[in-house]
């Protein structure tokens, strides 16, 4: 057994993370950089300092993780669930139940929560965001972001949610308190359920098939008769079919039943 493929059954007995469903070649490489800037020559030594170092281990979960975010990233498929899909949806139902999974540092739930305020009252939002990483979880929390991660934001809302402060954007309490932020591991905890619309985007590109699949069945089981499933712009389903489900626009996948 290769020192790497050790190194990910002794992560997941740690940490409970299963890095090998994860692509290897990406994943490798990420933590082979990590590694060596670290000054540790294989990943066994990397295993013992990371065992004995809550601070090498943080690190490690953080870069590990993939946390590229910003608000309305794609803005052409923001457009499409602002025009199409949230009207649709809050035709048979005026309060949405939502999820965004893998979340990041929370500019995707705080942007679905802004949108869906220009056809409900924000008290009658509520959205669950997630994600793996603690650390980005609590940043999200904050809410405070730099202007390079509002560039795709819309005036009007960005001077209706947002204060700046110094060179940042504080997003606005009445935003917050819409969106539930918790940890979890779409590998390996159970799926909440009962969701109209679920936003998963550009995590899926680094696990493996096997992983993709099982994930997208957990997906489609999470949402209710006719909910929305919205990926990323590079993560397009083949054959949405075999998870029960069908294109309803580009990147948007409906539920279907039988």
């Amino acid at each position: 057994m290769s020192d790497y493929q050790t190194f990910i059954q002794s992560i997941k007995k740690k940490t409970g993370i299963d890095l090998s469903l994860y692509k290897e070649v990406q994943m490798k490489r990420r933590l082979t950089s990590l590694r060596d800037k670290k000054g540790y020559k294989d990943f066994d030594a990397y295993f013992q300092a990371l065992k004995n170092d809550q601070a090498l281990m943080e690190e490690f979960l953080d870069k590990m993780t993939i946390n590229v975010s910003e608000f309305y990233r794609n803005s052409g498929r923001w457009e499409v669930l602002e025009k199409k899909i949230l009207p649709d949806l809050l035709q048979n139902n005026r309060k949405l139940k939502i999820w965004s999974a893998a979340c990041s540092t929370g500019d995707e739930p705080y942007t679905l929560a802004m949108m869906l305020s220009q056809y409900v009252d924000l008290s009658q939002v509520s959205i669950l965001a997630t994600d793996i990483d603690d650390r980005i979880l609590d940043r999200a929390k904050q809410g405070i972001y730099s202007d390079r991660a509002l560039k795709e934001v819309p005036n009007n809302l960005k001077k209706k949610f947002f204060t700046q402060q110094d060179n940042a954007y504080v997003i606005d309490d009445k935003v917050k308190r819409a969106i539930t932020f918790k940890k979890h591991n779409l590998l390996s905890d159970p799926y909440p359920n009962n969701f109209d619309l679920i936003v998963c985007r550009n995590v899926m590109i680094y696990f493996t098939e096997e992983a993709k699949a099982a994930i997208y069945h957990k997906f489609n089981q999470s949402l209710n008769d006719d909910g929305v499933f919205f990926v990323g712009s590079t993560e397009q389903i083949f054959s949405p079919e075999k998870y029960n489900f069908k294109v309803l626009d580009t990147f948007f996948y409906q539920k279907t039943t039988g």
